[in-house]
């Protein structure tokens, strides 16, 4: 106030420093409580609604289906998502990931299947515990995006509330993204599409698993 004007300009210098100093620290303080108090908190809500919450999985591919498991489930990358993976969270444009999965397995008959599935549709329609827990296996059903029996020869596709299927364009199967439009394509010799990510996963549990990761950007 009035006492800053009667200051030397060193004194000055002085005071603007420690005032600097003074706020930098309790910005720090507040900013690493909150990032904690929130990770904490949304640490034991989703414990209480993660499938994978709790499981100790070895498998490359049940791990890779659990670090996914909030995102599609939330349709977002949420908060403690966000801290497990940054410094630091910055306010902006949510991140909605919708993952497709390739698998070529065998079947409770021995027959091989392969297919795509909508991960996020799957999580809300079953119960992934089993998949999670070892007792159940991950395979491609009739009533999945895409599926074939190479035993029987037996085909079917069917779209989702997330993914358009399209079987007839010249450049093989494709999905469309029903919130952005966006093409997600699955040949293996062509990139995967705009803001999609391909990850081929070794597993010992199963023949083939790719797993796609559509990231819609929304405003």
């Amino acid at each position: 106030n009035i006492d800053v004007f009667i200051l030397n300009p060193n004194e000055l210098d002085i005071l603007q420093l420690t005032f600097k100093t003074t706020c930098d620290f309790f910005f720090s303080f507040f900013f690493f409580h909150v990032k904690r108090n929130i990770s904490n908190r949304l640490s034991v809500v989703f414990s209480r609604t993660l499938a994978s919450a709790g499981k100790e999985l070895k498998d490359n591919f049940l791990k890779a289906l659990a670090e996914r498991e909030e995102a599609n489930r939330s349709g977002k990358m949420t908060v403690s998502t966000l801290l497990q993976h940054s410094n630091c969270y910055v306010m902006g444009f949510p991140s909605n990931i919708s993952s497709v999965i390739f698998i070529r397995d065998h079947n409770t008959l021995g027959q091989e299947v392969s297919g795509y599935i909508d991960y996020a549709h799957r999580l809300k329609t079953q119960d992934f515990q089993p998949y999670f827990s070892g007792k159940k296996r991950l395979v491609p059903g009739r009533s999945d995006l895409c599926y074939y029996n190479w035993k029987t020869q037996v085909s079917t596709s069917n779209s989702s509330p997330n993914f358009e299927v399209i079987y007839d364009d010249p450049n093989g199967l494709l999905f469309k993204n029903k919130r952005d439009k966006k093409i997600l394509n699955v040949d293996p010799s062509s990139g995967p599409g705009e803001d999609s990510k391909r990850t081929f996963v070794q597993s010992d549990l199963y023949v083939h698993v790719v797993i796609y990761d559509h990231n819609i950007r929304t405003v």
